[in-house]
């Protein structure tokens, strides 16, 4: 699937302006949205579109004709953050204004899925058309005006995959999981952050729910600098997927693309039904390791991250788990045959030396 992120829409050049107008920017794009999707769909992909539907710029067609669609303390300045301001959601009208916004570009050019984005918090929390008395309730209303849309959109688009967004994780909750069983776990997608993240993330929620793509390097946010492929390892545990120019890689990572797209694939029933293991915790230790085993206990997927390196290292010695007591399995390692209770019981180790940031993928198969 390609995803078409920010700035398709309106004249929206920059995050000063455009957002309410969502229109399809035919010059930018060179074409409609359709004939895009239609040349995404002619080469074997989906297409994606990225949304905000919540937020409104002052720079807008929308402001314009409507300023009291927006969030605003009659006499105030409003508070801005990333240069713009919040529908009030509790609004009927704003929401048939965006229900047929948004219906209509995914029908017409036939979108397979949404990124519906919230980059700012709620605030100045004030309607226009509420009685003053009840401005207390805005806040729950408003959720509830968002569920109202979302509810009558996937009804509108029942094909549609809806990933949820905001500002990252902000807005990983059960009530929009509802809506949208994948979630954007969060704009740091530094790897060895992402190893944290995600490690909390499970204790609550599905890994298949957790949004997580392989990004550039050094990472944008903290400057790291991490293999291609231990981004990749952590990604599989979650949606998987990329976030950069794939035509500025070389050749050698594209090659690792094609291997980790392949990875992808072939274990996507395991990461994203199998039983989750967290192998270890985040005390201090120089590893995470975690494993996937499969429902019917016919194979595992266990993955080592190198967090740390020194001098005289140990060899990594981590357990494994989940694996049929009296079930022959093959390590991929070393192509070793044990009883699952052995390997249960005695763990792995890694004879071979990962550097910092390092990781390998281990497979566990039944032998029959």
């Amino acid at each position: 699937m390609l995803v078409l992120d920010d700035g398709w829409f309106g004249k929206r050049e920059d995050d000063n302006s455009g957002l309410g107008d969502w229109f399809v920017n035919e010059k930018k794009m060179n074409g409609s949205m359709a004939q895009l999707a239609e040349k995404i769909h002619r080469m074997g992909m989906k297409f994606g579109l990225w949304f905000e539907p919540e937020m409104i710029s002052e720079d807008s067609d929308l402001y314009r004709a409507h300023p009291d669609w927006a969030f605003a303390i009659p006499g105030r300045v409003p508070n801005h953050s990333r240069n713009q301001l919040v529908l009030d959601m509790t609004r009927e009208d704003v929401r048939e204004y965006l229900l047929e916004r948004l219906t209509t570009i995914v029908h017409d050019a036939k979108i397979d899925y949404v990124k519906w984005d919230m980059n700012r918090s709620v605030c100045d929390v004030y309607s226009h058309v509420a009685a003053q008395n009840r401005n207390g309730e805005l806040y729950h209303r408003y959720v509830l005006g968002v569920y109202d849309l979302l509810e009558r959109f996937l009804d509108a688009c029942p094909d549609l995959l809806l990933e949820g967004c905001s500002g990252g994780g902000g807005r990983y909750d059960a009530g929009m999981m509802y809506y949208s069983p994948q979630i954007w776990c969060s704009d740091n997608t530094d790897a060895i952050n992402r190893l944290s993240i995600q490690y909390g993330s499970s204790f609550f929620y599905p890994i298949s729910t957790v949004g997580s793509h392989v990004s550039v390097c050094p990472n944008h946010q903290t400057g790291r600098v991490t293999p291609f492929r231990t981004r990749g390892d952590v990604a599989l545990a979650g949606s998987f997927g990329y976030e950069m120019d794939l035509n500025k890689i070389s050749e050698e990572e594209k090659e690792m693309v094609k291997e980790q797209v392949a990875a992808m694939h072939e274990y996507y029933e395991l990461t994203h039904e199998g039983l989750y293991y967290r192998l270890t915790g985040l005390k201090k230790q120089d590893f995470m390791a975690w494993e996937f085993v499969a429902k019917d206990q016919s194979r595992a997927l266990l993955t080592i991250v190198k967090t740390d390196a020194e001098g005289n290292m140990l060899p990594v010695h981590t357990k494994v788990c989940g694996l049929a007591e009296d079930k022959l399995y093959r390590c991929s390692l070393d192509q070793e045959v044990r009883l699952g209770r052995t390997w249960n019981r005695a763990g792995l180790t890694l004879h071979q030396v990962l550097g910092e940031y390092e990781s390998i993928r281990v497979e566990f198969t039944e032998v029959k």
